[in-house]
């Protein structure tokens, strides 16, 4: 039933263990041979994050005008969120195009499944995704109003943009076997994507923008991230639920096309 209804998902279970591998492989290897290794993943965010207190904060004075209580540090962290769930996706967009093509040797395995590989990418993505979240949630309990109850619906949130990622890193993945330039294309659109989803800006603020933007899946998760964690406003059921529909659907036709073109990828390669 399972397999029927949401066979990305019974694949995913039935290779559980192997997804599980390959994810930690691609955590491992994002900082193999430096000194700090595994420290990076956490010191990273952290130096941008006081980079963006500091820049957005309190050099430029931005506010995005939600909450009258606003704070420098606030408008800070609203653009860390914004650009935390925006590099999960830009991720997951830059690699995936190469993941299948750099990996030929799996592909002559005619057991290996080679839908966890565009998976683990995804897999290590969020590992650095849930640390930068964690690092903005610190923040707010050391240095800003302490953590909203509504905190609790970050999974709620999150979920669904795991699933928009698996479903284009399986699409993008499958396409990039036979169009290389796919990722030179992906470069230009994830810059784009930043600017859609109103990292810096709230979108809500102008109309013209909002009446074509509102479709954008990450703005609305951006919005809603914000919404629970910063400003502590009540949850727009309406734009979690397109959330949900559009993380289900891009997940079930992107693993269903990876499916369909995965037996021409041996002669392609």
């Amino acid at each position: 039933m399972l397999r029927r209804l949401l066979p990305f998902a019974a694949d995913l279970w039935t290779h559980r263990e192997l997804l599980w591998q390959f994810t930690l492989r691609n955590v491992e290897l994002r900082h193999k041979g430096s000194h700090l290794g595994l420290i990076w993943s956490i010191l990273n965010p952290l130096l941008m994050l006081g980079l963006y207190v500091l820049v957005f904060g309190f050099i430029f004075g931005g506010k995005y005008g939600v909450s009258p209580n606003e704070t420098r540090l606030d408008y800070a962290l609203g653009i860390f969120l914004g650009l935390t769930l925006f590099h999960f996706v830009a991720e997951v967009l830059g690699v995936s195009s190469s993941i299948i093509v750099g990996n030929p040797n799996f592909v002559k395995k005619v057991v290996f499944p080679l839908e966890i590989l565009p998976a683990a990418n995804v897999g290590g993505a969020l590992f650095h995704l849930l640390i930068s979240l964690g690092l903005a949630l610190l923040s707010l309990l050391l240095f800003g109003h302490g953590i909203p109850a509504g905190i609790l619906w970050l999974p709620v949130i999150i979920f669904p943009l795991v699933l928009l990622g698996l479903g284009l890193a399986w699409l993008i993945s499958a396409l990039g076997v036979f169009f290389r330039d796919i990722g030179q294309v992906m470069q230009f659109l994830s810059t784009a994507l930043m600017w859609a989803s109103a990292v810096f800006f709230t979108a809500q603020k102008y109309p013209t923008a909002w009446t074509y933007l509102r479709f954008n899946p990450l703005l609305l998760a951006i919005d809603l991230t914000r919404d629970a964690a910063l400003w502590a406003r009540p949850l727009n059921y309406h734009h979690l639920g397109y959330l949900y529909l559009t993380g289900f659907a891009a997940c079930y036709l992107g693993h269903l096309a990876f499916k369909r073109i995965k037996p021409a990828f041996a002669d392609v390669l």
